[in-house]
């Protein structure tokens, strides 16, 4: 369940209070008196047989008593008595209620939980319930304080969610000493029913919300969370604060990337992926919204700072540079230009320091010519009050001109006098966002530059895929299925290797010896030197007892250091069983980087993708990032840049120049190999050596499990559906159809550009030209949790792929109903082309369990119309010349 109606908290026309009480300080009292304190203008009914007057209202002794059927009703009562109401007041016709009673994980005597009564008694009247164990609900538009907290709320377009109650009065509290206001104020509690998920969801369509504010201490369901946050996110600003950030103990693993994986870490990462942006502290939250409110989104990342003081210059650079962030470098003709007019003692370079006697006029100036540079993409002005310019007059100056820059202008006015209150007024009043020291002007400035990144990433589409690229997952299935047949819960060193290799990741050759004599005549057919390695299932972290011997440069060294090799594991690991081991080439590439790459799993998020700087002193160099997989190659490369060992990449200090593509692409296929095998537990690659050559695995683990969650459901983010692919004939021809791909963007544009101006109406219901980047991304990068978009496609005359025609569904978040459209090539309507894309949509849809689907087109395509009806759709009249055409498939399933 999803959104389904939820709008009765927020719309809300009468609520009974159940469990009202005269009891000073009691939850039913205060509930009761915020109801009315709050002026809700709607009815209020308390409930409870004890009284027959409450607060001069009449009192009903119970639920059946009540006039009517409550809009929204709160609970207030002992825990054995809700599972009870619930069921009168579905009974009744109430569709969401507040359960601010804790304790429902008690028994209800019948072997289950009260809190499950609870549901179940909901479920047949599609109720939703908020909490139980929650503060309540403020929706102060309309007058709703249904809740215990001791402040109400302001009116505001801020929706905040909180899984803390106490957190929910604080932050009241903290609000209206600030004079902040909110669309909502929602304590999900113990969230039972309605969740984060949930409540994303609602508010991404909700036009009083201009932003959704989050604290959040943990996550249940990731996969509904992450397709709620990136639906969210794509449309208004979404903050969170996220508890328990302090980092834990490394967890034991199999593989050093598992070890790698903390669990904050990973919160991180997903909500980077979703488009969100993360904060640390509450006060951090509301300067946050105050900086996306007011300021623009930078198109970049580099800082100009304008000051008329070195001192706070200087600290808003030195803030700039521990934080990570990027000083603009001034173009040349940018200084000649201020040379011209700026005092001849002027910095000449970022900070621009235009000296303390700095009028509005020469602010003016600066700022125009800065905003101009192409090297610039916001400027921070930080002004100190002196008796040489008035701030007041500098302030009124700047207001006007930074509201037109064509770039994000942030001010930063020290010190409390009235003329620097004047100056902060004058740029709040233009929409200019004011700070009162350089490091929080820097840090709002991050928070955009944050923001720019993760919002760049929901819109970045990654290149097409080679034909070339796929991977034999046969192969690579064979050798998993064979250790696990065997009771092998870690891959042996070639094994892995194979596997890797069966999805077009190098690696060296890598050969297998059960003795020491046969590794000496497998080191001589190879060619020296050669490294030798122990091979035992029970031994993962090889060197822990010197199980790794390099440049062994004769067949004498390599049967000695194997019989050395046999006494070490018997003395330092006698219950291992020794294999063998394998030999290797000695690779000769001795300016490489020896990173790391492998992949771990979350128990909350499912499989990540683990990067960062290898070799044996991995824990010590600390230089890791990770993502929630699936991966593309943008994904990849922003993995990469995230660490400090990708610095490295460009040839400093006389390394080579290692291709980030080359790496990325490894990251993408470790994602895909997670992708298409359930079984495998983590993948740990170290060293990973990457030059001017390219990459190749040296060393490889690999562990399995048995138990695993069925196909890609463990996925926080779905992967893409292979197994919706098939090939059709189609007019003496055969057809790929296919679920869309992000890789696909390229193909999705000469389609679209190839569609005749009509056909383009017909489909968006305007006249398109071109696809911007952003709808491009939003028409290739689906959430196949929520949407699909079935392509046919095939090898045009020049051997590329194209794009026939589209068939899309789009479901609400609660899977029942979806949305479709279709379009064909222009010059291919009529030849059934229509009909195989619309067939695959509905049998798709019937698949997920949907109860119907539907869609609109205007009532003169009489070719869309004539389809629908061949499959089943119902055509009824709408609105505006469009008919609406309906598939029961609950319906046709019976009928079938």
């Amino acid at each position: 369940m999803s959104i389904r109606n939820l709008d009765h908290f927020f719309r809300a026309r009468s609520v009974a209070v159940i469990g009202a009480s005269g009891r000073p300080a009691s939850v039913g009292a205060t509930v009761l008196q915020n109801l009315i304190d709050g002026g809700f203008a709607g009815e209020i009914w308390p409930v409870n047989p004890k009284y027959n007057e409450l607060a001069g209202r009449r009192v009903f002794g119970s639920v059946g008593a009540l006039p009517g059927a409550p809009e929204v009703a709160v609970i207030c009562t002992p825990p054995a008595t809700v599972p009870g109401l619930i069921a009168d007041l579905g009974a009744r016709g109430t569709r969401a209620v507040i359960v601010l009673t804790a304790g429902l994980s008690a028994s209800d005597g019948k072997g289950g939980t009260l809190r499950q009564a609870m549901l179940d008694a909901a479920r047949p009247y599609l109720m939703r319930i908020l909490g139980p164990n929650c503060v309540g609900l403020l929706v102060p538009r309309i007058g709703l304080n249904a809740s215990f907290a001791h402040v109400g709320a302001q009116t505001g377009r801020l929706a905040f969610v909180s899984q803390s109650g106490a957190l929910v009065t604080a932050v009241l509290d903290w609000a209206k000493a600030h004079g902040i206001g909110f669309s909502c104020c929602v304590s999900i509690g113990d969230a039972t029913d309605v969740d984060v998920g949930d409540m994303l969801d609602y508010l991404a369509t909700d036009a009083n919300s201009s932003a959704i504010l989050l604290y959040l201490e943990d996550v249940k369901s990731a996969r509904k969370f992450m397709s709620a946050a990136r639906a969210a996110a794509r449309v208004k600003p979404v903050l969170v604060v996220k508890a328990g950030r302090a980092p834990e103990g490394a967890k034991a693993a199999a593989c050093h990337t598992g070890a790698m994986a903390g669990a904050d870490a990973v919160y991180d990462a997903a909500f980077r992926r979703a488009g969100m942006l993360r904060v640390l502290s509450m006060e951090e939250l509301f300067a946050a919204v105050e900086t996306l409110a007011l300021a623009r989104v930078p198109r970049g990342e580099r800082l100009a700072i304008l000051t008329n003081g070195g001192g706070p210059g200087v600290l808003a650079a030195d803030a700039l540079s521990l934080a990570g962030g990027k000083m603009a470098e001034l173009a040349p003709d940018t200084v000649a230009a201020l040379d011209a007019f700026l005092p001849s003692n002027w910095s000449r370079s970022n900070p621009i320091d235009i000296i303390g006697d700095a009028d509005g006029t020469r602010y003016q100036k600066t700022l125009e010519l800065l905003a101009r540079d192409p090297g610039v993409d916001a400027v921070l002005l930080v002004h100190a009050p002196t008796a040489l310019a008035r701030s007041e007059e500098v302030g009124r100056t700047l207001a006007s001109v930074a509201a037109a820059a064509p770039v994000p202008v942030l001010t930063c006015w020290l010190g409390a006098t009235p003329a620097v209150e004047m100056a902060r007024g004058a740029c709040l009043g233009a929409g200019i966002p004011t700070y009162d020291t350089p490091e929080d002007a820097v840090a709002g400035f991050l928070q955009l530059v944050q923001f720019q990144r993760n919002q760049a990433m929901l819109l970045e589409v990654p290149p097409a895929m080679a034909a070339s690229s796929a991977p034999d997952r046969h192969a690579a299935r064979s050798v998993i299925g064979r250790a696990l047949s065997s009771g092998t819960r870690m891959l042996s060193e070639p094994d892995a290797k194979a596997v890797l290799s069966a999805y077009g990741i190098p690696v060296v050759d890598t050969r297998v010896a059960h003795s020491p004599e046969q590794a000496a005549t497998l080191a001589s057919a190879i060619g020296f030197p050669v490294a030798l390695k122990v091979l035992s299932p029970e031994i993962s972290h090889k060197t822990d007892v010197g199980g790794v011997v390099l440049n062994l440069d004769s067949a004498a060294a390599v049967k000695n250091a194997a019989c050395a090799m046999q006494e070490r594991v018997a003395r330092l690991r006698p219950d291992a069983v020794l294999e063998g081991f394998t030999v290797q080439a000695m690779l000769r590439r001795p300016q490489a980087l020896e990173l790391i790459a492998g992949t771990s799993s979350d128990p909350v998020f499912g499989p990540l993708v683990v990067f960062g700087r290898g070799g044996t002193a991995v824990s010590r160099h600390n230089d890791s990032a990770l993502e929630l997989a699936p991966l593309n190659a943008p994904l990849a490369r922003a993995l990469i840049s995230r660490t400090r060992v990708s610095r490295l990449f460009e040839g400093a200090r006389g390394l080579p120049t290692i291709d980030t593509d080359q790496v990325a692409d490894v990251l993408v296929r470790l994602s895909a190999l997670m992708a298409d095998h359930p079984e495998v537990a983590e993948i740990d690659i170290n060293p990973l050596l990457a030059d001017e050559q390219g990459v190749v695995a040296l060393d490889a683990r690999m562990a399995l499990r048995t138990e695993v969650a069925p196909g890609t459901n463990r996925f926080a983010i779905c992967p893409y559906p292979a197994q919706q692919e098939e090939t059709v004939a189609w007019q003496g021809e055969l057809l790929h159809l296919r679920p869309v791909r992000p890789e696909d963007a390229g193909q999705h544009r000469d389609f679209f550009e190839a569609l005749d101006p009509a056909d383009v109406r017909l489909r968006f219901f305007e006249s398109l030209k071109s696809l911007d980047a952003g709808r491009l991304a939003r028409l290739t990068q689906i959430d196949y949790e929520r949407e699909m978009a079935f392509i046919a496609e095939r090898l045009g005359a020049d051997g590329r792929r194209e794009t026939l025609g589209v068939a899309r569904a789009v479901a609400d978040p609660d899977l029942s109903n979806a949305e479709f459209a279709i379009v064909v090539r222009s010059r291919l309507k009529g030849k059934g082309l229509g009909r195989l894309l619309l067939d695959k949509l509905v049998r798709y849809c019937r698949e997920r369990g949907m109860d119907v689907i539907e869609g609109e087109t205007l009532a003169h395509n009489q070719g869309m119309r004539e389809l629908a009806q061949s499959l089943g759709f119902s055509i009824t009249q709408g609105e505006m010349g469009c008919v609406n055409m309906r598939l029961d498939l609950r319906a046709q399933g019976k009928a079938a």
